[in-house]
């Protein structure tokens, strides 16, 4: 980690209070656009948290702020108790976003080299390569590299000043699955480092299989904080799946008498009831039809995902 610094571990490494921020639109008409509106959070040290939520969420203009890239229209900013800026400054925070400037006439190690020299302290050029899984293409120009070798490239350059906190936006867009996989290995190994990750991501499964902790997203808005399990649980649905035995009826037919149950639908040869009471479900099929093989599962992260921001947008609209 960072020399120069200590983390302080009883001091938050983010932490938003009625976090506002506000955009006039390039037209000038319509009024400001609230993109992040109201957001309180705080994440320790430690801590790998998924931000989740649509285009439009508010993930990118929070992770702005952290960074120091824009200054809250109102409310409180603060990472490891100060201002952004300052910790970015002295090497705490560092970033791998979508985009950004690379020089494509140097290679990898001279753009690393040459970063490097920004920095008052940094880790070994060699290190950081291997760190981010560059040094089989490290003497590539970057014009020639793909754009998942790009994202190492960026992930390294992170890298160099040994922050305690990294910072991802969206940091495997447009890579294959293999060079995702790869880059989040890579970054299993720094989270294992005592390194604090905050990633903003549209993929679930990154989500699910790669934090602590989800942070769901909308209209500006906290829908959602905890767990993979919790965030399913706050969907609000869970499912009934049984053998349908065919002596009881349609099943489509049978479900304005199921007590709980908003909805049934087929897979394979199970047939699938869903609401929010799922004890009456159960206790229904259980003692009024002949169905067998009875199970209650949450619904998936992305069924619980599509249902909380759609209830965020059905509010802002």
């Amino acid at each position: 980690m960072n020399t120069g610094t200590h983390i302080e571990h009883n001091t938050p490494a983010v932490e938003l209070i009625n976090l506002h921020k506000s955009f006039t639109p390039l037209t000038g008409k319509g009024g400001k656009v609230r993109a992040v509106d109201g957001v309180d959070l705080t994440i320790d040290s430690g801590e790998i948290v998924a931000l989740l939520g649509p285009n439009g969420a508010g993930k990118t203009t929070a992770l702005d702020m952290i960074l120091g890239f824009t200054s809250p229209t109102s409310g409180t900013c603060l990472v490891y108790g100060g201002s952004p800026r300052h910790a970015v400054q002295h090497g705490r925070v560092s970033a791998v976003l979508q985009t950004g400037a690379l020089l494509d006439d140097l290679t990898v190690r001279e753009t690393l080299a040459m970063i490097a020299t920004q920095h008052s302290h940094h880790m070994p050029i060699d290190q950081a390569l291997d760190r981010a899984g560059a040094t089989s293409f490290a003497d590539r120009k970057v014009s020639k590299c793909s754009g998942g070798e790009q994202q190492r490239l960026r992930f390294a350059l992170a890298l160099l000043p040994e922050p305690d906190l990294l910072i991802l936006d969206e940091p495997t867009a447009g890579m294959d699955v293999n060079a995702r996989r790869d880059f989040w290995a890579a970054m299993h190994a720094e989270a294992e480092r005592g390194r604090t990750i905050v990633f903003a991501t549209h993929y679930l499964e990154e989500a699910d299989q790669f934090a602590d902790r989800i942070v769901v997203m909308g209209a500006g808005r906290i829908l959602a904080d905890g767990t993979t399990e919790e965030i399913r649980a706050l969907g609000g649905l869970r499912t009934v799946s049984v053998r349908w035995n065919s002596d009881d009826g349609d099943a489509a037919t049978a479900l304005a008498e199921i007590p709980g149950a908003e909805s049934v639908r087929g897979e394979g040869e199970r047939t699938v009831f869903t609401g929010p009471d799922t004890d009456a479900i159960a206790h229904h099929l259980l003692t009024h039809t002949k169905s067998s093989d009875l199970l209650i599962v949450q619904v998936p992260l992305e069924e619980a995902f599509v249902g909380l921001t759609h209830q965020a947008q059905q509010s802002a609209a």
